[in-house]
């Protein structure tokens, strides 16, 4: 029996195996149909990818993955579901009558459609209950990036709506609210339009395929990652801001530079001089490799981006804290060592061995170290008061290996407590076989004053008791021990 939360994913392609991915790893069973027989297989890669790169955006353990099933019916995967993403082709008429199956089965369950460019007032049409029926366009991959554009209409039910942004925010998506519907949303009406100024670009002969990649990455493409349009030109405008640039620039809309408002003609000669360029810039690469080179530069992106807090790194930032408050541990008992941390080995930790690097041991201590200072009242709050816990001596043994996806605890047993010092002795441990032990001395510290001092009454008052119940407990063999002593 399982306690997971179902997703149902109609349409086993790029996107709906994209969408698999992040709900699975983001702890819900997903059901998938389509009638693709190679559906399985499709997905399965997709997935295979997202396993490698998802959880190295992560500084928090993943949950653990939920239960992939494939349907044999709409129905069979629609029921019981929870939020239910819609991704098949492109084809309303397609469209309707999947709406149709799946409201037939789950008439109040919300539907999300992957769509880029159908408005959800045209979806809605004819359903059996509209106001379930919605926009929420993502981008490949989805189990990467962030954005999904939701898009309601007035037929929707606002607190429905809220519900789907916020279960989009549980599984790590930034739900951007498009208060207004149009044809293919916001992102994707950019996206044709620099698409159909480079097809003129490559048909006048003007620019090859891989000329017009390299003048985005290298270029434009690397500012819009981090600022977007309107904040990229605003900074261009100097320390007048946007209005300057707006003055210096605006006139340049009057020039003809470009070809938005003109098509060039879809020709089989157009298709076979860009599918020619396309093969000579990338065909080295099969599509699987180049997913993957894809997903390892987004990680690297993304991960510089969160590591300043800053454009689709805030998201990821977000999402790590609100897994970190489920994960943090309330124990109850003071009578027994108390496991405080739960976490993950990712892809971040591991060294050239293939193990979890020796800096990270002391980074687990430090969690566990860290959730027992909250837990007696000496969390940052204090700390901003001007008081905090200093380690004056650390001593780690390691007992044991600890390998990527390896899902570890740390406990505290207190060996000692008096008004200024806090003698800890931590264990890290997998599935109950113990991988190290970091045995620490800290000093209560009045930070201004730079010097030692006794706790707060009310930290003394929680920490105390705890150390009283732990004297009763065997004192640990390696307690006390120094450098090279033996074990005995």
């Amino acid at each position: 029996m399982t306690t997971n939360r179902k997703a149902a994913i109609i349409g086993g392609g790029v996107i709906g195996g994209g969408w698999a991915a992040r709900f699975l790893l983001s702890g819900w069973d997903v059901a998938v149909y389509d009638p693709d027989l190679e559906a399985p297989r499709k997905v399965g890669e997709v997935l295979a990818n997202a396993r490698a790169a998802l959880p190295a955006l992560a500084d928090v353990p993943m949950p653990p993955e939920g239960r992939l099933t494939f349907a044999d019916s709409v129905h069979d995967a629609v029921e019981g579901a929870e939020y239910i993403q819609e991704s098949v082709s492109e084809r309303l008429d397609l469209k309707h009558r999947v709406y149709a199956q799946i409201q037939q089965s789950a008439p109040g369950a919300l539907l999300g459609s992957s769509t880029s460019g159908f408005k959800p007032s045209e979806l809605q049409e004819n359903a059996a209950n509209p106001a379930t029926i919605f926009v929420a366009h993502p981008f490949n991959p989805v189990y990467l990036l962030p954005l999904a554009e939701v898009v309601p209409s007035p037929k929707n039910d606002p607190e429905a709506i809220e519900k789907a942004k916020e279960i989009l925010r549980e599984v790590g998506m930034f739900p951007l609210h498009v208060r207004k519907e149009i044809d293919a949303h916001i992102a994707d009406r950019f996206l044709e339009a620099v698409w159909r100024e480079a097809l003129w670009l490559v048909k006048d002969g003007i620019a090859t395929t891989e000329e017009i990649d390299e003048a985005i990455r290298m270029g434009f493409g690397l500012r819009w990652g981090q600022m977007g349009l309107f904040e990229t030109y605003r900074v261009a405008g100097g320390e007048a801001g946007m209005k300057h640039f707006m003055a210096q620039f605006g006139p340049c809309l009057q020039w003809p530079w470009t070809k938005l408002t003109d098509v060039p003609e879809f020709t089989d000669e157009l298709v076979d001089l860009i599918a020619g360029q396309s093969d000579a810039q990338s065909g080295h690469h099969s599509i699987r490799e180049l997913e993957r080179i894809r997903d390892r530069n987004l990680v690297g992106f993304l991960r510089v981006l969160k590591e300043r807090n800053w454009g689709a790194g805030k998201v990821l930032l977000d999402h790590d804290e609100r897994r970190r408050m489920g994960n943090i541990a309330h124990p109850t008992a003071t009578g027994a060592p108390m496991v405080l941390a739960h976490m993950q080995v990712l892809p971040g930790w591991i060294d050239y061995n293939g193990h979890m690097t020796e800096s990270r041991y002391l980074f687990a201590s430090s969690e566990t170290c860290d959730a027992f200072l909250r837990h007696i009242g000496a969390g940052m709050e204090y700390v901003a008061a001007g008081h905090s816990y200093y380690t004056a001596e650390s001593h780690i043994m390691h007992a044991g290996e600890a390998k990527l996806g390896d899902r570890l605890t740390g406990s505290v047993q207190v060996l000692g407590a008096d008004e200024k010092r806090l003698h800890l002795f931590i264990r890290i441990e997998r599935e109950g076989t113990l991988v190290a032990s970091i045995e620490q001395m800290l000093l209560h510290v009045d930070m201004k004053a730079g010097r030692s001092c006794p706790a707060a009454p009310e930290v003394l008052a929680r920490l105390m008791p705890i150390a009283e119940a732990h004297q009763a407990l065997p004192r640990p063999d390696t307690a006390g021990r120094h450098v090279g002593q033996g074990k005995s």
